[in-house]
């Protein structure tokens, strides 16, 4: 399981060098990113049966399913579970895409084990659809990669839309906070020092639950990273487990 750590600003982020590699690095993930934006815009539902790990998929901002391409492939090899998708619009408000979500997980057989990974607002939606929707009766945990709990920075000055969610004094991101410990759903929240988003420091922990700072990841880079999808199979393993 990942660590709860403590964040602080790096010496190594002061290095033109190592600021190149790491924009560089964000870059290729984002043209990854828009290279996989046609893929899985459908709703992926698996054939499941009680006992079963049904992962399901909760893309950001402007993205699709197919963002989680790389990811899925690791969790379906090395957990042996199954993965559900959808995708949403851009521009809709949480609360309309957990309704997206909630009717996904319909489909899926009461009896099995879900888990919610969610990049970005897609962490956010699978707190609301846990914590305000009844979710917590169906889902054995969420992972949040890169996921603005604390407000996303272009929202601040972008309040319309999906943008009225993600500012730091939001309804639902007050709501969510206040809620944090009331259901017992484990959480597990993956940030980037390099996020220009969503920075770690302040605005992508989730205090319920644990929260890994990987060195050097960006935004879009952790839907890609080695270390942030090892935590995500470990973190599936060990709800099996427990």
């Amino acid at each position: 399981m990942a660590a709860r750590v403590s964040w602080s600003p790096s010496a190594l982020g002061s290095d033109p060098a190592w600021r190149l590699r790491v924009a560089g690095d964000e870059a290729i993930s984002t043209l990854r990113q828009m290279a996989l934006f046609r893929a899985d815009v459908l709703p992926i539902v698996p054939r499941a049966l009680a006992g079963d790990d049904v992962v399901v998929l909760v893309h950001g901002f402007f993205a699709t399913a197919g963002v989680f391409r790389p990811m899925r492939a690791r969790i379906e090899r090395e957990t042996g579970a199954v993965v559900a998708s959808f995708s949403h619009a851009p521009g809709l408000g949480v609360k309309r895409i957990a309704g997206q979500l909630a009717r996904l997980i319909d489909r899926v057989p009461h009896g099995t084990r879900i888990h919610l990974v969610g990049h970005s607002l897609g962490g956010v939606v699978s707190r609301w659809y846990v914590q305000e929707m009844g979710g917590h009766a169906r889902v054995a945990q969420t992972i949040s990669l890169a996921t603005p709990f604390g407000g996303a920075r272009l929202a601040e000055r972008l309040r319309v839309f999906v943008g009225n969610d993600l500012h730091r004094a939001s309804d639902v991101l007050s709501r969510i906070r206040e809620r944090a410990h009331d259901y017992d759903v484990p959480h597990t929240s993956i940030a980037g020092t390099a996020d220009h988003v969503v920075t770690p420091s302040d605005r992508a922990r989730f205090e319920h639950g644990e929260h890994l700072v990987l060195e050097g990841r960006g935004h879009n880079g952790l839907l890609f990273d080695d270390t942030a999808i090892d935590t995500v199979v470990r973190c599936i393993l060990h709800a099996r487990e427990v």
